[in-house]
């Protein structure tokens, strides 16, 4: 979340005609993130979030949107797009670029989890998972493993010699995981790709609602929870395994739906895939950086150091 397209009063205003949701009250653009623009929107019907696409193409829009409304019409709590009230499309044109209005979810966001958040994350997730089983749109995961190598050799001439021979060994490493026969036989479907602590949002201990699926694809259901234990479930200022946290979200995730064998199996290498992943984009973001108003990259040593540890601390389920 970041502002590249400034959005004027008029521009809200007009959108906001063509959805019928009330008169603008206050517009404000959403710090953080580093993908699309967002502004939050108050009407006098409501609170929403205005998202302009910055680099997703009107093409690639419709699974992301159709996929939140299929998860919400699930009962799954994401944002709902909302819908032109002539021609009912929920994927709109703001300043030139696509764009989508969705409620804005009530809550704020855990970022010092305990177990029973971590619990609630685990469960909705595996809920999630099953909700989307039956969705009929397919799109890849964009940021998985093809991305990787493209972006690997792109960014490794600004890094330091060591943590470039680590980048280059993991991602040797998890093309011959992906290569192999237990990684086939993992059952895939919708994924979110992107559950981190500030994705969801929480009164009390009660989950309100996912959101920000711009980034999710068809992938293995493993990968989503390795994304979600290696922010969840860690010691950001070390990036170190925290044992309760993890045991809390695998649990309840597992009450719902258990992990196949091979999905056990290959959890520690997929904890390392959900690392490199990250620490790529990351690494991405800050060196090839795209001018915005509000941007603040993420520092992507962060990733790196999480990484080392899910090398040198195998994760294994008991």
């Amino acid at each position: 979340m970041a502002v590249f397209t400034q959005v004027s009063e008029d521009d809200a205003r007009t959108l906001l005609q063509s959805l019928d949701l009330g008169q603008l009250t206050a517009l404000r653009g959403i710090q953080g993130g580093i993908e699309n623009t967002n502004y939050f929107l108050d009407t006098t019907q409501g609170h929403w979030v205005l998202t302009l696409f910055e680099r997703l193409t009107a093409e690639q829009l419709p699974f992301y949107l159709e996929l939140m409304r299929h998860l919400a019409r699930k009962g799954i709590p994401v944002p709902d797009p909302q819908a032109d009230r002539t021609t009912g499309a929920i994927l709109h044109t703001v300043c030139g670029k696509p764009a989508a209005v969705v409620q804005k979810l009530r809550g704020t966001s855990q970022l010092q989890p305990t177990p029973r958040h971590c619990a609630a994350v685990g469960r909705m997730l595996a809920q999630m998972h099953l909700a989307g089983r039956d969705f009929a749109l397919h799109q890849p995961n964009l940021r998985g493993l093809p991305w990787w190598n493209a972006t690997v050799p792109t960014v490794l001439p600004f890094i330091p010699a060591e943590a470039a021979q680590l980048l280059q060994a993991e991602l040797a490493h998890q093309n011959e995981v992906a290569a192999s026969a237990a990684y086939a036989a993992l059952p895939r479907g919708p994924i979110h790709a992107d559950l981190f602590r500030d994705n969801v949002m929480f009164e009390g201990e009660a989950l309100t609602g996912f959101f920000d699926f711009y980034f999710a694809g068809v992938d293995t259901w493993l990968f989503d929870l390795a994304v979600c234990l290696n922010d969840w479930a860690i010691e950001h200022s070390t990036g170190a395994h925290t044992p309760a946290l993890a045991a809390a979200m695998l649990d309840a995730y597992q009450s719902v739906r258990p992990l196949e064998a091979a999905e056990r199996a290959l959890l520690p290498a997929l904890l390392r895939a959900g690392a490199l992943r990250f620490w790529i984009s990351r690494l991405w973001d800050f060196y090839l950086p795209r001018e915005a108003s509000l941007l603040t990259p993420h520092d992507p040593r962060h990733f790196e150091q999480v990484l080392r540890q899910r090398i040198a601390q195998p994760f294994c389920l008991e």
